[in-house]
């Protein structure tokens, strides 16, 4: 039997969840052929990817003759297949939360406030979110004559159309107006995640350890990859960064931070972002 393939990439918010779980759950250096699809080239705008997965997402992985395309259905996989246990499954929804529009990682990456918020992210035309968008346009442009792109001319052309206002906005572009509009709802959006990081995320928290109990379960390798994105937001390496004005404006959790250190403390998150929380 053919070992399963897993398409990832360093800076995707939902494949560190099934990168946490590899290293968790015991899986061998080489049960699983782990191939790289690189987001900030747009590389899973590509038919050949598209093919796999329709949605162009990651993480995806093939085994036993299926595709799974969420982070769920990996994490399911992986979990069914491991060579060790994961931790107790909690029975709460916290899972669906953070997959909620309102508390989506990925916007809080692109999303800007102000002005001043989204020169930071352009950068000088060299930061991560500028390029991120960009390359994805350029991508777009290009990849639609590639022998096989017909078969997805729907997606493709939904990609153009949905990232339009972020589009103007790193373009350089953006009416006054349009501006207004992109800082509103970032703004909102803050709004969101800040009541959940402060008045629901506790709830589900345990004094100690993972929710899952010793060790991590389901809803712990989804809050885990989630949290580190949303504290890589704030350019701040240490859950503490969401305290400042532009976070939450008030100290975190006390559960937030005991839950952040358990994670932290442990070999397979200082292998994933080794390089930095994203």
């Amino acid at each position: 039997m053919s070992k399963p393939v897993f398409y990832t990439f360093g800076g995707s918010v939902w494949a560190a969840v099934p990168e946490l779980a590899i290293r968790e759950l015991g899986y061998p250096s080489d049960a699983i052929d782990i191939r790289i699809l690189n987001l900030l080239e747009a590389e899973n705008f590509e038919p050949k990817f598209l093919n796999i997965n329709e949605h162009g997402t990651l993480p995806t992985l093939l085994a036993n003759g299926e595709t799974y395309k969420t982070t769920k259905e990996v994490l399911n996989y992986l979990i069914d297949h491991a060579p060790k246990p994961a931790g107790k499954a909690s029975g709460t929804d916290l899972i669906e939360k953070v997959h909620e529009a309102k508390a989506d990682p990925n916007f809080a990456f692109l999303l800007a406030r102000n002005d001043e918020e989204l020169q930071a992210k352009i950068g000088g035309k060299q930061g991560f979110p500028y390029l991120y968008i960009t390359n994805r346009q350029n991508k777009l442009k290009s990849v639609t004559n590639a022998p096989g792109a017909d078969a997805h001319a729907k997606f493709y052309e939904a990609k153009q159309t949905g990232d339009a206002l972020a589009q103007k906005l790193y373009g350089e572009v953006a009416t006054e107006e349009e501006k207004a509009t992109y800082f509103k709802i970032s703004t909102e959006h803050w709004v969101n995640l800040r009541a959940f990081i402060l008045s629901d995320l506790p709830g589900y928290l345990p004094e100690s350890g993972f929710i899952g109990g010793e060790r991590p379960g389901e809803d712990d390798f989804h809050l885990g990859g989630w949290l580190a994105r949303i504290v890589a937001c704030t350019g701040g390496s240490d859950i503490n960064a969401l305290a400042g004005d532009a976070a939450l404006g008030k100290s975190v959790p006390e559960k937030l931070v005991a839950y952040w250190k358990t994670w932290s403390g442990r070999e397979s998150w200082k292998e994933v972002y080794a390089d930095g929380l994203h």
